[in-house]
This record gives C-alpha cells, structure tokens and sequence, in this order.
C-alpha cells in the first residue's frame, strides 16, 4: 500500500533524507524483517524492494508490520487533516476523533455510529476508505502503542498499563500484544529497561519548535496558584474525566533539544493523574500544538515568519472559555489578575501540588451555582458575570464542551450566550478548538497590521479579504502579526 501523500520512489528519497517533514505521516514497512519505521530511523536504510510505504501506523500494523524498537512510531506527531469540506471525509475525521479520546474498553463501532447519527455500515465504509483500516484496527492500533510507550518509558505495573491504555483486561491486553507484535509485555519492559520514572511520558513533534515563542505566549498568561511556566518548562494542575471519573492532579512538560530530525516533550504527571494518560496525553498534543506542520505553516505566513511557529491552546476548555470572557476589553495583564480571584474564590484546592499550582480551576458546576455579585465582587463587571454564570450552566450541553459537529457550529452556539461575540468566539476556536484557520473579526490590532504602512486600519470587509492569503492558517497568522505588531 502506498502513501497518498508521495509516490513509492519519492517516499524512499524521504526515507533516505531522514526527512523529519514527512514524521507522522509516512511510515515503511520493511519486508524482509517484517518491521515497520518512521522516516527519521537511524537504522541502516533497507532495499527499495523491500519497502511498502503506508500513511499511518495503523495501516502498517493491519498489513502485519511490527513497530520499530529503535525510533518508536508511539513517539511520532499525527498528521492532521484540516481540509474536511467533503461530508463524509468529515464524518471520518470526526469519527477518528471520537477513538482518540476514547476511554471506554467496552466501545463498540456501533456507539460511534449512534454517537455520529449514522449507520455502522457507513461508518465502516468512510473510515476504510479515509484512514485505510476499520475503526476497531484504528482503536487497537492507538492503545497497543500507548501501551508499548508506558512499557518502555515508565515502570508502571503491566497491569496498569493495560488499564491505562484502555483493555478491558491484563488477558485481553496480553493476548492483543503477542498477537501483533509477537512479543510478551514483559520482553518489552526487560528491553526498554524501565529507565524512565514512573510519571514521565515522551510526546514527539516535528521540529522546528517555537519553544521560546510558545513560552513567551504562555507566561504573561499563566493563573497564580493553577500555572507556573519557567524557561522551557511549565507546570500546572488539571482536572479530567476519564473512564467516568474525575481525575485530579499536576503535570509538567519540558521541551527537549531535538536530536537528529526528531523533537520531543517530556511530560511528567502525578501519580492520580496516570491513570488518565489516555486521555492527558491528547490534551497536551493539542495545548502545546505537537502535530503542527512547521513547514507548511511557513509558507502560508511568509516572509518575518518566526520558524517552528506554534498556536498554543489549552488543557481545560471551560477554563479558556472564562479567561477569554474575564480578557475582554482589558489587558493581558489584568485578566491575569481578574483570573486569579476567580481560581482563589472559587478553585478546589489541590494536595500536595508544586509551588504555584495549589488549586484547581473552577469547575462548571461550581459557577453556575455562584450569583451575579459572588463574581462581581471581585471587580469582574456585573454584565460578565452574568455571562459566566450562563456559560457554566449551558456548558454541559455545548457542541464546543465536547468538541462535536463543525467549529462553525460550535461558534455559533457559543455566540448564543450573551457576552460572548464573534471575536471571543473566534479566539475560543483558536485556542479551545485547536482550529487552524481562524481569524477573530475587527481586531484592531490586526486591522492595523494588515494595513499598508501610515494608512489607516482597513475597513472590516478588506480586513477579512486581506486575510484570505493565509489560508488555511490563519489562526497562526493571527499569533504571527500581534507577534510582530
């Protein structure tokens, strides 16, 4: 099977490059060793003959290819496809989604049909032919290389690792490992040496990476007592559902020198937080935006682009939803400082967390049984309040909680909520939807950015006319020109 993104000859000349453009989105399966790798493998370079070219892992795995031990397809970036214009490439790309963050053993094909308003069989139909396997390959594929991480780089029990990679049980997981990879969890763990600790987890990207851009960003922003960012480090504290329960703790991620074409973030987690790692570790791809395209992102934005370019989004949407609405209208600075009253008044504290990260941020429930002057007395204004306490109380309900339907909907909804206009949604979308390709209406500052020099700011139409080039990142436009205002 080849890939869709080269032909087998240019796929191989990517192979011998090491080209780290094409990490995450090609991988070669190598036929006289049965073995499958990533583009950027140090090992020797196989025959021509002997390789098959697939565009994600799963696919390699269905063709019976074990992954590679030494560059670990596990660590690889994702390859994300923006372009969703065609209806059931949508549904596919959604469909995917929903398996990402899935943390339920007994998911079946059919809950996803039901949950995406179609029929398993369409579902089935789409899936093949957008990602080149099943749905329940797909989901296999994505927890035996959780799996195969946790072995190798913690010394969690293996049966920890079975639970936390989403098996229903040790036997199942033993069963579904030697079945596809011809190896007991425990040779794994014997060969891998168990040298990490036990809350440290490896996420690649592809470099370039912004990693002081990203801190930068990041530091003038972070909420007393929920967020700490240091150079090249940030530590914070979380809270997430998984397996239909709620999971408290911290979390620090540090970016690592990149080493021969391969980058990576070590993320360190408490201990009440490994449990959830299934679903920690696809919030922090998408916060610190590990799946980026650095070289198509630069030539989208041009000439004074800063390389390896990142848009940072978020851990806890409702949290970004609330520092967006407490930053209308007022500096970054001030809505750092309204924040912070917001988590002290009403933030759950959290044990034995790092310094600067003692509390937790306000869950919905919280606020939405607060009253208008609870909130106003912190010198947040009555009219935002009001806002907030709406959003709390919709929040179970929104598309954009639960990252469902299209982003245009999602901002739609959140428009509905009275404080919230267009460029709050649009901003939401950036950040709390990852969205590549926003652009938040009437901003001053990039109307005047956008404007030939000493002209005046350009009228809201020209604005939007002028933001046309860099599609389909213009959300990365948007961080790129405030950069540079």
């Amino acid at each position: 099977m080849s890939s869709p993104l080269l032909p087998p000859d240019a796929a191989y000349a990517a192979l011998q490059a090491r080209d780290a453009r094409f990490d995450g989105r090609l991988y070669v399966g190598v036929t006289s060793t049965g073995i499958y790798c990533r583009p950027v493998c140090r090992v020797r370079l196989p025959r021509r003959e002997n390789c098959l070219f697939f565009s994600t892992a799963a696919q390699a795995e269905a063709a019976a290819f074990r992954p590679c031990m030494k560059c670990r397809p596990e660590l690889a970036p994702r390859a994300l496809p923006w372009s969703t214009a065609d209806a059931s490439r949508t549904l596919a790309v959604q469909a995917a989604a929903w398996l990402d963050a899935c943390d339920d053993a007994q998911a079946s094909v059919e809950d996803l049909a039901r949950h995406l308003g179609i029929t398993s069989r369409h579902l089935r139909r789409i899936f093949q032919a957008e990602h080149g396997v099943s749905p329940l390959q797909y989901l296999q594929t994505r927890r035996l290389l959780l799996a195969k991480a946790l072995l190798t780089d913690s010394t969690l029990p293996v049966q920890d690792v079975a639970s936390a990679a989403g098996f229903a049980s040790p036997r199942r997981f033993n069963a579904a490992f030697i079945e596809h990879y011809r190896l007991q969890p425990t040779a794994l763990r014997r060969e891998g040496g168990g040298t990490e600790p036990p809350s440290r987890l490896r996420l690649g990207y592809r470099p370039p990476y912004d990693v002081a851009g990203v801190i930068a960003f990041l530091a003038p922003r972070a909420i007393v007592g929920v967020e700490r960012v240091e150079e090249g480090a940030v530590t914070r504290s979380l809270a997430v559902m998984h397996g239909g329960r709620r999971h408290v703790g911290w979390l620090r991620v540090r970016f690592a020198p990149p080493v021969a074409g391969r980058g990576e973030v070590l993320a360190e987690l408490s201990p009440t937080l490994w449990p959830a790692v299934a679903t920690v570790a696809p919030l922090l791809r998408r916060w610190l935006d590990l799946d980026a395209d650095p070289a198509a992102i630069a030539t989208a934005l041009g000439d004074g682009a800063v390389p390896g370019q990142r848009l940072p989004g978020c851990v806890d949407r409702f949290e970004l939803t609330v520092r967006a609405v407490l930053g209308q209208q007022v500096t970054v600075a001030a809505a750092r400082t309204l924040a912070g009253r917001f988590v002290e008044r009403f933030g759950e504290p959290l044990p034995d967390a790092p310094p600067g990260c003692e509390r937790l941020f306000p869950a919905p429930a919280r606020i939405a049984e607060a009253s208008r002057d609870d909130i106003a007395s912190l010198g947040i204004i009555g009219r935002r309040a009001d806002s907030l306490i709406a959003l709390a109380r919709r929040w179970p309900t929104l598309a954009f909680a639960r990252r469902e339907g299209t982003p245009e909907a999602a901002a739609a909804e959140l428009m509905q909520i009275p404080g919230i206009g267009p460029w709050t949604a649009s901003y939401m979308l950036m950040r709390g939807w990852s969205w590549p390709d926003s652009f938040p209406p009437g901003d001053v500052v990039l109307r005047r950015a956008l404007s030939a020099d000493g002209a005046p700011p350009l009228s809201p139409k020209a604005y939007l006319a002028a933001a046309e080039r860099y599609r389909p990142y213009r959300s990365y436009a948007v961080l790129h020109l405030w950069r540079h205002a």
